[in-house]
């Protein structure tokens, strides 16, 4: 089910405040799929959704290898009977205040501060299409 991603409705927005464990969906370059559990948080107003990862990670490689104008992606958590999924576009980000702004997203959603990380990078996703049954 498609959600208008100008207007998502409470009950959405609300499950992708709960703590879930959520998976990322990136393509490999010979074009397989690549999924991983992550942590995502989602900024609905922005149109934004964002993970934490290490820049060594196959995923932040897929993400690379797609070029400059970013991976197309999705996110997707579940729960009992309730399911979302967020597709757009990933870039890599490498800056401080990103990174540390999106540690602190991730902490306020999973109620735990990430341990400190020198290799931690941002994959920030422009989202574009919102699906789900919530």
């Amino acid at each position: 089910m498609a959600h208008d991603l100008r207007n998502l409705d409470t009950a959405y927005v609300e499950f992708w405040r709960e703590r879930h464990i959520c998976t990322l969906t990136t393509t490999r370059p010979d074009g397989s799929p690549h999924l991983v559990p992550v942590g995502v948080t989602f900024d609905p107003e922005a149109g934004i959704a964002r993970v934490i990862t290490n820049k060594n990670s196959r995923k932040i490689a897929n993400i690379l290898a797609a070029g400059p104008d970013g991976a197309r992606v999705a996110v997707c958590q579940i729960g009992e009977r309730k399911w979302a999924t967020l597709e757009g576009r990933a870039t890599v980000r490498t800056e401080a205040d990103a990174i540390a702004d999106a540690v602190n997203r991730y902490a306020e959603r999973y109620g735990r501060m990430p341990a400190p990380n020198p290799d931690r990078v941002l994959v920030e996703i422009t989202v574009t299409k919102a699906l789900g049954l919530v």
